[in-house]
């Protein structure tokens, strides 16, 4: 596990470095298990197909809110593990009524909603404590190195998560309305659960030479607001807000419209899924490159400017190689889009302050994500819910993000030369390859929050030949 055996680095070090490496693996194999047939678990529930869908967005919301409680508990707990640890449990027990309606065959819908409701509020509910805890156990020095292997190990988790679990349904043959791929999900279930035990454990595990940062500051909605409400900042976060509506007004979509009205079998859905996904995992260190030569911006206009037909392309036919070709494009427009943001966005937090503002940012995103899904539910519900109505709220989406160019064009940031960060995988989905959350543990401490400092024109260099 990495990294190798440093002689500067302690043995007590190196073992938390390894359990830090394996709780990540065994997360994102819960992911690729678990949370990626979410959706597929509630078509074959045979709950309505514009609900299936919403289950990839309203329960984020809720997740999304209830973690704004994040930086107080861990306040009142006193410490960054305990807090971590207790949501990663909570999280594992949240697959156990999944499990159970999968065994008996059938599960009411707000149930199949509270339960995954509950796993997303304690997933963004540990993630930025997570992310202050960690960044207290790697040495400064192997940081980014680090962390840049890690990423790479834990994306194999979910590949695998995702192609065992895809496998499994289409052994238990291969339709959503089939019951023997429903008891499957009572295995896939269980294993996503037994994934995220075994993760607690690494993480109760490892040690904590700082149960709460003596300069640990909570960030209140106004401040946060504040941050970001004039100039470059707020052109940013207002763009990024839209997108995020534009993009959700189709994407919750994508499941039910290949299980039900395209009619994949399992093992295509997952193939689709997966091919997104590796897409994601291979154009990300050349974007990484790219942000380093050119800026940010650049990285951010690929993607923005990418992500705008990726929608509408899956109205123009269903050929299973063509639908590969577009998921590979989406995967990749969507990394950029993501780094782009995560550097512009986190760069200049200090780290004092990451709990408290990535919280503020959850929200904030879960909002917007919420919004645009609304949108398309009802925009499909009014068009018809067959194949044309899914292609008309796909060109629909497409034209929503077209609306977001001016703005993207208004963004301009100071030169700087970005730190690298890396991005754990938070959820796989069609149509964008994974939501990511970004490991600001492994951004190298910027105490000050002074990160746009001057450097060499690399920005506008940039943006000179765009």
């Amino acid at each position: 596990m990495p990294p190798p055996p440093n002689a500067q680095t302690s043995p007590a070090t190196r073992r938390d470095l390894r359990l830090i490496t394996v709780d990540g693996l065994f997360y994102c194999l819960m992911v690729g298990c678990g949370e990626a047939y979410f959706g597929a678990f509630a078509i074959a529930m045979g709950m309505h197909e514009i609900l299936a869908g919403l289950i990839g967005s309203v329960p984020l919301v809720v997740g999304g809110t209830l973690q704004l409680v994040t930086p107080v508990m861990v306040r009142r707990l006193g410490s960054l593990r305990r807090w971590v640890v207790l949501c990663a449990t909570i999280q594992a027990c949240s697959f156990l009524p999944l499990a159970m309606g999968a065994y008996h065959g059938s599960m009411p819908a707000w149930l199949i909603y509270l339960a995954v409701s509950l796993y997303w509020t304690v997933n963004y509910a540990q993630g930025p404590a997570w992310n202050t805890w960690v960044a207290t156990l790697v040495p400064d020095r192997i940081r980014a190195r680090y962390f840049a292997k890690r990423t790479r190990i834990i994306q194999l988790g979910t590949v695998v998560g995702l192609l065992g679990a895809g496998t499994a349904l289409n052994l238990g043959k291969g339709n959503p309305d089939n019951s023997a791929a429903v008891g499957v999900f009572v295995i896939l279930f269980l294993s996503a659960a037994a994934f995220r035990f075994y993760a607690s454990r690494c993480l109760a595990a490892q040690s904590e030479p700082e149960p709460l940062p003596r300069d640990f500051r909570s960030v209140s909605p106004k401040q946060f607001l504040a941050r970001w409400r004039t100039g470059h900042d707020a052109r940013l976060l207002g763009y990024m807000l839209l997108v995020q509506i534009a993009v959700q007004t189709s994407g919750p979509f994508f499941t039910p419209f290949m299980l039900v009205r395209l009619e994949l079998s399992y093992a295509t859905y997952m193939v689709l899924i997966a091919v997104s996904f590796l897409s994601r995992m291979l154009v990300l260190p050349f974007l990484g490159r790219l942000a380093q030569r050119r800026g940010p911006r650049a990285v951010l206009l690929v993607g923005g400017l990418g992500l705008i037909p990726a929608s509408a392309l899956w109205a123009l036919g269903d050929n299973f190689w063509y639908l590969m070709a577009i998921q590979m494009f989406s995967g990749a427009v969507w990394a950029a889009y993501e780094l782009a943001t995560f550097l512009l966005l986190f760069d200049a937090i200090p780290s004092s302050e990451r709990t408290s503002v990535l919280s503020m940012f959850n929200f904030a995103n879960t909002l917007a994500i919420v919004i645009g899904s609304l949108v398309g539910a009802t925009l499909l519900g009014l068009l018809g819910e067959g194949i044309a109505a899914y292609h008309t709220l796909f060109i629909i989406s497409s034209g929503l993000r077209v609306l977001t160019i001016p703005l993207l064009l208004l963004i301009h940031v100071r030169s700087f030369r970005p730190k690298p960060i890396e991005l754990q995988p938070m959820s796989v989905r069609p149509g964008v390859g994974a939501v990511d959350r970004p490991v600001l543990a492994g951004v190298e401490d910027n105490p000050d929050g002074d990160a746009f400092h001057e450097t060499e024109p690399v920005e506008a260099a940039g943006a000179a030949r765009d």
